[in-house]
């Protein structure tokens, strides 16, 4: 009895899904393998934390959410506040008008709707109900809801941010316009139990090797994966008189 041949999608998923762990492995051994460590506290403060991450650095975002905090205790104090005053205490992290009210709104729904401001019972929740909920939130997407999922609750859920978003694409992962469009593409690829560390892993190589601008392509320990059409373009990037560097990731990063 003949069996069938997996059909050319098939094929091709398989060969992307080898690539991605290839990739994942490769990165652990020059960056280290992350470890994973949930973030304490209520996944409520996670959340309000990754709003306040968003369009800014991570300096930025952690002073507006220390601000936040040290003004407002208790997240009623935060619901209670004038919105303009809630504002000026998180405008380090820029969009301050707008995150505030995503942020009041958000606990005035949350206390509507469940009678207290805590979101302890996304801890039994499963991972696709969490994102019908969140994602219905002004200011909440796919990958806040994702770091909310992989930081508060362990969730072998991969988020995707604008560097995640450019190296997979640059390495011929995925052909995508947008983060979000990303995140739905990579979900079959990234191998179970290495989201955090593919995820933690590609932001720090995007930030340092696969930049934006002026990419250290000559020293790319993932050149050859790499299906960037311009890397041989930036080759000479990581070359200095002539010579190659002499480049240890772990030790630059």
């Amino acid at each position: 009895m003949k069996t069938s041949k997996p059909d050319r999608n098939t094929r091709i998923i398989d060969a992307l899904k080898e690539k991605t762990k290839r990739i994942a492995l490769t990165l652990e051994k020059f960056l280290g393998k992350p470890k994973q460590q949930l973030r304490s506290g209520d996944p409520l403060d996670v959340l309000i934390g990754t709003i306040l991450s968003q369009n800014t650095n991570d300096r930025n975002s952690h002073r507006a959410y220390t601000n936040l905090r040290a003004a407002y205790p208790a997240w009623e104090d935060a619901l209670r506040a004038p919105v303009k005053e809630l504002a000026d205490y998180i405008r380090t992290g820029g969009m301050a008008e707008s995150k505030a009210r995503w942020i009041q709104k958000l606990l005035g729904e949350l206390k509507a709707a469940r009678k207290t401001l805590s979101m302890e019972y996304l801890r039994t929740t499963p991972t696709e109900e969490i994102f019908a909920e969140l994602t219905r939130y002004d200011g909440v997407g796919m990958k806040t809801t994702s770091c909310v999922c992989l930081f508060a609750l362990g969730r072998d859920v991969f988020p995707v941010d604008t560097h995640v978003h450019r190296v997979c694409n640059r390495l011929g992962l995925v052909k995508t316009k947008t983060p979000d469009k990303t995140f739905e593409a990579m979900k079959p690829l990234v191998p179970k139990g290495k989201a955090y560390s593919l995820h933690t892993n590609l932001i720090r190589f995007g930030r340092r090797v696969c930049k934006a601008q002026n990419p250290q392509c000559g020293a790319c320990p993932l050149f050859e994966e790499c299906a960037w059409r311009d890397k041989k373009k930036y080759a000479s990037a990581a070359t200095v008189g002539g010579a190659k560097l002499d480049f240890m990731l772990m030790d630059a990063l």
